[in-house]
């Protein structure tokens, strides 16, 4: 075979194994979230109620006090409803900007913000939810769902 003709496979080849390789989702402004923070795990968490197939990812963010409560409710479905009471059939969720970058690698507590915008039933809905987290064994694990003040 020519040289030309081997490259040209070899080059084809090369091309298609690297486009099958996918990154994973990124979170934050322009996908620049330490995974360190509370605002990751917290948007983790939420991901894992309201995304995930399971409770899994919730489960393993959550202190043994939230992972009981979860675990409690069975399913998305319920705990969307009962603990968050907020239902989406889409959702994305954004966690409130700060100028507490740095502030919280010592922190031991921390309450973070988050933004919902999403679809139920057809309707636009936005609404925020303000979570506790604690660090426990160097690791952020919500503790507590606020709740809504304004009901």
């Amino acid at each position: 075979m020519p040289l030309r003709f081997r490259l040209f496979i070899f080059s084809f080849i090369a091309i298609f194994l690297l486009s099958a390789c996918e990154k994973e989702e990124r979170i934050g402004r322009y996908g620049m979230l330490d995974e360190n923070t509370p605002e990751y795990t917290a948007v983790m968490f939420i991901r894992g109620v309201y995304l995930d197939e399971n409770l899994d990812r919730a489960i393993n963010l959550s202190t043994e006090r939230m992972a009981r409560i979860l675990k409690r409710y069975h399913t998305q479905n319920n705990i969307q409803r009962h603990v968050f009471n907020l239902k989406y059939d889409t959702v994305e969720v954004t966690p409130q900007t700060s100028q507490s970058i740095g502030r919280t690698e010592y922190a031991d507590n921390a309450n973070v913000t988050l933004f919902f915008s999403g679809q139920y039933n057809g309707d636009k809905v936005e609404d925020l939810r303000t979570l506790e987290l604690k660090k426990v064994s160097g690791q952020w694990k919500v503790d507590k769902i606020q709740a809504d003040p304004f009901l």
